[in-house]
C-alpha cells in the first residue's frame, strides 16, 4: 500500500512541477533569455516538484513488491 501511494504522491508532484515550469516558459517572448528563465526556475520553490516527483515514483517502483515465478 505504501508503493502505491508514494507512487501516487510523486506523480501528483512530477505534474504539478512540470505544469509550473511549463507555463514558466511565457516568460521568453516576454523578454527573458533562457538564461535568466533557467535562473528564474531555480529559484521557485514549486519547480522543484518535479524533481522530487521523479524520485518518488523510482523510489515507489523500486519498494514494489515483485513476483518470483
Amino acid at each position: 500500500m505504501v508503493p502505491l501511494f508514494l507512487f501516487l504522491v510523486g506523480f501528483g508532484f512530477a505534474v504539478s512541477g512540470g505544469v509550473t515550469i511549463i507555463a514558466y516558459l511565457n516568460f521568453l517572448p516576454a523578454g527573458f533569455s533562457w538564461m535568466d528563465y533557467l535562473i528564474f526556475i531555480k529559484e521557485r520553490p514549486e519547480c522543484y516538484l518535479l524533481p522530487f516527483g521523479i524520485l518518488f515514483i523510482t523510489i515507489a517502483v523500486y519498494l514494489f513488491p515483485q513476483d518470483s515465478c
